[in-house]
C-alpha cells in the first residue's frame, strides 16, 4: 500500500471513529457537576425541616417557605450564631460541637437575641452603649422580630436601617458621648452583615420571614435593652 493510500485509510478510520463517538455522546444524557447531589428545592426544604432545632408552628404558614427558610437560617446564614444570648448558652450542656460534642442547639435562647458585642466601635470607649443582637422570634401575633412586617424586615435586610433607633445608638450631636462618632452612622446596623444578606433573592427573604414566624417566641430580658423584649402572651 502506498503512503498516500495508507494516509487516506487512517483518515477515513479517524473520521468514522469521530462519527461513532459523536453518536454515543449525543445519545447520552447531559452531565452536570451536581449529578450526584440531590440539591433540588424539594430536598432543601426537607433538609430544612430536619435541621430545625425547635418545634415549628405551621398553622396558616406556607410549609415550603418555612422549610426553605429553616435551611437558609440554620445551614447557610448561621443566624443563631449571633442571635442567641451568648457562646455559653447557644448550645445545651454537652451539646457544643466545638468541644467535640454532638451538636444540640439550646431552644431556650434560639434566635432570642441578647448577645453583647460590647461598646462600639471601640471596646475602650466606656461611654458608648453596648451593641446587642436583636430578638428575631415572633410576637404573640406571629410576626418576626417582635412584630415586624415583611416590608420592614425586607427594608432592614436590603438597606441595613436600624428601626430600633433611638433605643440603640443615636448619631452624635454636640456634647454627646454615648453615640456613634462620624463616619459611623447610628441609623445603620453596625454588626449584622446586611451588606451580604442584601443580595438575597426576594423568594429567600420571604422564606426566612416565614420561618421566623413559625419558631417559638422568646422574651429576652436584658436590663436597659427594651428592644429585646417580646410580647409572647
Amino acid at each position: 500500500m502506498k503512503v498516500c493510500q495508507f494516509s487516506k485509510s487512517i483518515g477515513a478510520g479517524a473520521a468514522f471513529a469521530v462519527l461513532v463517538i459523536g453518536a454515543i455522546v449525543s445519545s447520552s444524557p447531559p452531565l452536570h457537576a451536581d449529578d450526584n447531589q440531590d440539591d433540588s428545592e424539594a430536598s432543601i426544604i426537607k433538609r430544612g425541616f430536619e435541621i430545625a432545632p425547635v418545634p415549628l408552628n405551621l398553622a396558616g404558614k406556607d410549609r415550603e417557605l418555612v422549610g426553605l427558610g429553616s435551611y437558609i437560617v440554620n445551614a447557610q446564614a448561621d443566624c443563631d450564631g449571633c442571635h442567641s444570648a451568648g457562646p455559653a448558652t447557644e448550645f445545651v450542656r454537652g451539646g457544643n460541637p466545638y468541644f467535640g460534642q454532638p451538636e444540640k442547639i439550646n431552644p431556650a435562647t434560639y434566635l432570642g437575641g441578647g448577645r453583647d458585642f460590647g461598646p462600639f466601635p471601640s471596646p475602650n470607649s466606656p461611654n458608648l452603649k453596648h451593641l446587642f443582637s436583636r430578638n428575631l422570634t415572633p410576637d404573640k401575633a406571629g410576626m418576626p422580630e417582635g412584630g415586624r412586617t415583611f416590608a420592614e424586615f425586607r427594608q432592614i435586610i436590603r438597606t441595613g436601617v436600624d428601626l430600633d433607633l433611638p433605643l440603640v445608638h443615636p448619631n452624635c450631636s454636640a456634647g454627646q458621648t454615648d453615640c456613634l462618632p462620624f463616619p459611623f452612622r447610628g441609623d445603620l446596623l453596625q454588626v449584622m452583615p446586611w451588606p451580604i444578606y442584601m443580595n438575597m433573592t426576594e423568594h429567600d427573604l420571604r422564606a426566612i420571614y416565614e420561618y421566623l414566624s413559625a419558631i417559638p417566641c422568646i422574651d429576652t430580658i436584658v436590663p436597659g435593652q427594651p428592644q429585646l423584649r417580646n410580647d409572647c402572651q
